[in-house]
């Protein structure tokens, strides 16, 4: 979920996954940014959540971003749930964005 933002949660998402080898759990849980038009359509705002670290935010301002900050866990940055299959090890994992109202749930192992 998350309209026009989709396409920059599912890269942050990917990146910290891939890139910083983090869990699917902590992938989604991590702090996120997106973008908006301003009204005047040539610049952009940027929304980012206020768990990022401060030190960031001001460098962020000093190379001239115009930064708006937003609660911990913001719905603006769309929300997500995920699924990995371990195939080898048959093993299933499961994450859910504590942005939205659901779950990561196990399931009982079946007795053979």
């Amino acid at each position: 979920m998350g309209g026009a933002n989709q396409p920059l949660a599912h890269a942050q998402f990917v990146s910290n996954f891939v890139d910083y080898g983090m869990n699917i759990q902590a992938a989604l849980s991590e702090p996120r940014f997106t973008v908006r038009p301003t009204e005047e359509g040539i610049v952009c705002d940027i929304l980012i959540e206020s768990r990022v670290d401060p030190a960031t935010l001001q460098q962020l301002r000093q190379k001239g971003h115009k930064l708006k900050v937003r609660k911990e866990y913001s719905t603006a940055m769309g929300r997500g749930q995920a699924v990995m299959r371990n195939a080898k090890a048959k093993v299933n994992f499961a994450a859910s964005d504590p942005r939205a109202d659901g779950s990561a749930e196990p399931e009982p192992v079946p007795e053979h």
